[in-house]
């Protein structure tokens, strides 16, 4: 089944008669994902995308079953809807949404301590087990059904990676973009421990970009287990300067650890086969692969 969603995921989409729920909503359909139903307080009781709308998001999980929800609210609700997820027990939460204020998402990752409530993003493209179930708004066109596993900060390097992987031979099991906001919920290390527990999955493409420590932790972390599966990497932001936020909120050079060299020089400390372009992304993993 691969990672976090599978064709038997039930998902369930916060905000879901908006825009931006309205067009990812039915795009997820039209890959295939099993998309239960929606909620937008004040709609309850209606249809969408033939579909049922509730009130809560308790309503839907008691009517419908849902197991994983994908929040597409506005930044000043969303951390109100994440805690709402898990108060009513989703196990997994893919938070969309970009522009959420850095001291509500300190209250969600609190609230979250605990609970059995794993979350993704904010500020993400979201996850796809590639023919199976995508819970995000990635092109699915792209990921090809394989064995290799994707974690990264960025959006569109995401699908770069995975069509050069495809373009190489393989295909992805699953792809999880964890986003690039300073507090975000599963980190870098936390996927790349879900991949090397996963026997659908043979190896790892890790993107990282300055700023925090996420990559040197998973780096480190691969290391102290034994380097089990092959892992190519890429840092984004190699020409940056310091001090100045590039892109995402969590992209910043904050140290001389923040830096896309020193992320590299740790990682290939570490084992890790790291490329020094995106573009060499796919075939560095097929030569790793032989």
């Amino acid at each position: 089944m691969s990672i976090l969603v599978n064709k038997d995921s039930k998902i369930l989409v916060q905000g879901f008669t908006g825009s931006e729920g309205s067009f990812h909503a039915s795009q997820m359909i039209e890959y295939g994902t099993n998309v239960v139903g929606g909620v937008t307080p004040g709609k309850g009781g209606a249809k969408h995308l033939d579909r049922p709308v509730f009130n809560t998001v308790a309503e839907c999980v008691k009517n419908t079953g849902a197991d994983v929800s994908i929040i597409f609210v506005p930044p000043a609700f969303a951390g109100d809807a994440i805690m709402e997820s898990a108060e009513s027990g989703i196990r997994l939460v893919v938070c969309i949404t970009e522009g959420i204020p850095t001291q509500d998402m300190v209250k969600v990752k609190n609230y979250l301590l605990g609970k059995n409530t794993r979350l993704v993003g904010p500020n993400c493209p979201g996850v796809i087990t590639a023919g199976e179930a995508k819970v995000g708004i990635m092109p699915g066109f792209v990921f090809k059904a394989g064995r290799i596993g994707i974690v990264s900060k960025s959006g569109t390097l995401t699908y770069e990676a995975a069509d050069q992987v495809a373009k190489a031979g393989l295909g992805i099991s699953t792809a999880v973009g964890i986003g690039g906001d300073p507090i975000i919920g599963t980190t870098t290390r936390e996927a790349v421990e879900l991949f090397m527990q996963d026997e659908n999955t043979d190896a790892i493409v890790m993107i990282g970009e300055i700023g925090g420590g996420m990559e040197a932790e998973a780096a480190n972390w691969i290391k102290n287990n034994g380097n089990k599966k092959p892992v190519v990497g890429f840092i984004a932001g190699q020409t940056a300067p310091p001090g100045r936020r590039m892109g995402h909120a969590g992209a910043i050079i904050g140290g001389a650890d923040d830096t896309a060299a020193a992320k590299m020089k740790i990682m290939t400390e570490c084992g890790i086969h790291v490329v020094q372009s995106p573009a060499d992304i796919g075939k560095t993993m097929a030569t790793v692969m032989k």
